[in-house]
């Protein structure tokens, strides 16, 4: 299977005719019985030390078919050898940073990221020390202790590109750690630009219906097999009803994607021309920096938006609470469309010179664009937006 829209849908079935199903199998198995213990023994062994596989799945930490399908599924679109799934996408981090922290203890990161893995960084919760960086400044700052570099691209809440080439070729021999939740593998694959790791936050794009929590990490076997090992030590697995409602999101995952982009767009043009509204960030727009990214690494903008109003928090508190069909919340990449407000919410965990070195104003909304139609999307925004006494005359 070569093009992405027929992965989607067959990939992480290879079992199903052996099976004789259709439909992707739910296993809710604790335990599994081991009938010899030689067998038993050999398989604990090997799952302990982070195999994919073994004879006997011995327990649900160590191994669950259910999870193991999505798993190559996922691992199937972004073009790598493996794909380790986890109960969240902070887990997902966790797991990478507590595997990184055998090796070394220096960090290199680019900002913007995600509130809650800037927090986590920043922290040291994970006995690493992270430095904050421009990313043209990763070749200077390099360590004879840097074990990662942690970039997040498209960026959270602003949508910064960054150029995945560039920072892997920076970054020397110290391997690279890509967050690409925001640009899914319809989208972007880092693998093939060069990242050991790609990470996502598998509840939002990946299941897309906002019913499940779940991360996933994809990269080569070799490094599967550690984070399977920290898995196992640490309990952050994926529930396999998570695991099986991810895999019921996945085919429709193109079709979704793309149909919030064109959304995206389109409401992006609108709100850089609407009076209440100061800034859009969104890389299709014209200007926007690393446009040239688009084409290249990226193979579109995305539906993920932010905008900043002339009128600062009381503006955006108030679209926020005029908005109808939109439901203001957190999260993102779900088939509705949502708004909410970082400063607030998603980055509240930063302090407010972090969050306002990374653009993360009081009057920024972020819009995570769903699937409905356009023009009923508009027609709610426009009319949370109109009479806002901070608005701005044409």
């Amino acid at each position: 299977m070569s093009h992405l829209h027929t992965t989607t849908v067959h990939a992480g079935r290879d079992d199903f005719g052996a099976l004789c199903v259709h439909a992707p199998p739910l296993d809710l198995s604790t335990t599994y019985p081991v009938r010899d213990l030689a067998t038993g023994t050999a398989s604990f062994d090997a799952l302990v030390a982070g195999a994919a596989h073994a004879d006997n799945p011995i327990y649900a930490r160590l191994h669950n078919p259910t999870v193991a399908r999505v798993e190559q599924a996922i691992a199937s679109l972004e073009g790598t050898q493996a794909c380790v799934a986890f109960a969240s996408g902070m887990a997902a981090l966790t797991a990478v940073l507590l595997e990184r922290s055998q090796h070394g203890r220096h960090v290199l990161v680019v900002r913007p990221l995600y509130g809650t893995s800037d927090h986590l960084l920043a922290s040291g919760l994970c006995g690493l020390e992270a430095e904050f960086v421009e990313a043209g400044e990763i070749a200077a700052r390099r360590r004879a202790d840097t074990v990662l570099v942690v970039i997040e691209t498209p960026s959270n809440p602003t949508l910064n590109l960054v150029d995945i080439r560039a920072v892997v070729a920076a970054a020397g021999t110290v391997p690279v750690l890509v967050d690409s939740t925001f640009a899914t593998p319809v989208l972007q694959r880092p693998a093939e630009c060069g990242a050991t790791w790609v990470l996502h936050s598998a509840t939002k794009f990946l299941g897309g219906h906002g019913d499940v929590i779940a991360g996933v990490v994809c990269c080569d076997e070799a490094h599967a097999g550690a984070l399977r090992s920290v898995r196992a030590a640490t309990g952050a697995l994926l529930h396999p009803l998570a695991a099986w409602l991810l895999h019921r999101g996945l085919p429709t995952l193109a079709l979704r994607v793309e149909r919030a982009q064109a959304n995206a767009q389109l409401i992006a043009q609108r709100l850089a021309a609407h009076p209440a509204v100061a800034k859009v960030y969104y890389p299709g727009l014209p200007g926007s920096a690393n446009a040239h990214l688009l084409g290249s690494q990226m193979s579109g903008p995305g539906a993920l938006l932010s905008f900043e109003l002339h009128g600062g928090h009381a503006d955006a508190a108030a679209v926020m609470a005029r908005v109808k069909l939109m439901t203001p919340a957190v999260s993102l990449g779900s088939v509705d469309t949502l708004i909410q407000h970082p400063a607030g919410l998603t980055h509240r965990v930063l302090d407010a010179a972090t969050r306002a070195a990374s653009g993360i104003t009081p009057g920024l909304l972020r819009l995570s664009v769903g699937i409905e139609h356009v023009e009923d999307l508009w027609q709610d925004l426009a009319q949370a937006l109109t009479g806002l006494a901070h608005a701005q005359a044409d």
